[in-house]
């Protein structure tokens, strides 16, 4: 096998080289260290598993490409990927959502309902002081719920039981949701791939405001250094790139076909044709994503904005959670709600969560999850099915109670 090597794409933080030594959390733990650790893990297991939730052992050893296609940038970039000797990408698993996914497509019947809990080693690249190259993740995935804001509900209620029974009581909870992101865009009227490009680089805030900025200005329709090849593209566009690759002899290179390239140049230049988003929708969008405060009090300012149906309907669902937490026995009012938020992993859909406890004079992420319905089916399932989840960074709530 290649030695184990960070992912492409992988770069450098400011101040730090590729592979800079940081220092490893909890390094050389003592007996007794670990002994507490696994006193630790084993309450929160307890949580887990009398909540009804198997207990399963998911590989280590994992296909590289969905975390390389499907994860955040901050994870991409701290993977440790190899081949094996037939050439083919794997990784050590960075995290354990997905190889709980591929568990339960190997191991249960299509569209069954399934609660997995499991607490295994995780492997990235160093990167924030308290983040070491292994570390033990504690977590759930609930698979085929039947009602999506209930189980969300009672995946947050474990997850801070989980840490409180773990010793952590002064937790500061975070909301996000993309489904009242996806929705808000659903009602605003602009090309459908014009949705679609937006939706893609939400995870990619910079980029994200570049194209926002490019369909609501003349940028739609800027020149560029191949503005003579989308002049001169024809109705039969497969046909010209194939014929402009071969008079000017470059090679397809990068995965990308033939297809791929003329659907590209195709939407540029329909992008020329298209009018710009107005002033109006730019600020309604600018204006959802910069929401935050208790979920409680937004309200009244997402109710406010001029959206549609859609936005309407998701809505409706996002009061429903907060009944849903209260229900639980949480308090809705003591968390926060930003609508920016949501920006790491690309899989998630829905809601999404994370919460942070003190370590020494700093807050550290100790635990986040969410809503993914579309990752079984990207990994094989026939069908969208369910999925909700969290994760449960061990080490660092062992930190938290020191």
């Amino acid at each position: 096998m290649s030695p184990l090597r960070r992912s492409r794409g992988g770069v450098p933080r400011r101040g730090e080289g590729v592979f800079a030594p940081k220092r490893q959390l909890m390094p050389g733990r003592s007996s007794i260290e670990r002994e507490a650790l696994a006193r630790q893990n084993a309450a929160i297991m307890a949580v887990f598993e009398r909540a009804g939730f198997d207990h399963i052992a998911p590989d280590i050893i994992q296909p590289a490409d969905i975390f390389l296609e499907r994860s955040g940038e901050d994870i991409r970039a701290r993977t440790f990927v190899f081949n094996d000797p037939h050439g083919h990408e794997l990784c050590l698993r960075p995290d354990l959502t997905v190889p709980a996914c591929r568990y339960h497509l190997h191991h249960a019947p299509d569209k069954a309902e399934a609660r997995y809990c499991y607490l295994g080693q995780a492997f990235r690249f160093p990167d924030e002081t308290l983040s070491p190259q292994e570390f033990t993740q504690a977590g759930i995935e609930w698979f085929g719920d039947g009602d999506a804001i209930a189980s969300e509900a009672r995946v947050m209620k474990l997850a801070i039981s989980a840490l409180e029974v773990a010793g952590l009581t002064r937790l500061k909870v975070t909301l996000g949701d993309l489904g009242l992101f996806n929705a808000l865009l659903e009602d605003i009227a602009m090309p459908e791939r014009w949705r679609r490009r937006l939706r893609h680089q939400f995870w990619r805030p910079q980029a994200f405001a570049e194209l926002l900025k490019r369909f609501s200005t003349a940028g739609t329709r800027a020149r560029s250094s191949i503005s003579d090849v989308i002049d001169r593209l024809t109705t039969h566009p497969t046909d010209f790139v194939d014929q402009e690759l071969n008079a000017r002899a470059i090679p397809l290179v990068g995965g990308r076909s033939m297809a791929d390239i003329a659907d590209r140049l195709s939407e540029k230049k329909a992008d020329r044709n298209e009018p710009a988003l107005s002033a109006e929708v730019l600020q309604v969008i600018t204006g959802y994503l910069a929401l935050e405060g208790a979920p409680t009090d937004v309200i009244a300012a997402l109710q406010a904005l001029p959206a549609g149906v859609h936005f309407k309907k998701a809505l409706v669902g996002f009061s429903r959670r907060i009944e849903a937490l209260e229900d639980e026995g949480l308090n809705p009012r003591r968390f926060a709600f930003d609508a920016n938020f949501g920006r790491e992993l690309e899989y998630y859909t829905g809601l999404v969560f994370q919460v942070e406890a003190n370590v020494g004079n700093h807050a550290v992420v100790v635990a986040g999850g969410g809503r993914y319905d579309d990752l079984l089916q990207d990994l094989g399932a026939a069908s969208s099915i369910g999925a909700v989840g969290c994760a449960i960074h061990t080490e660092r709530v062992r930190m938290a109670q020191s």
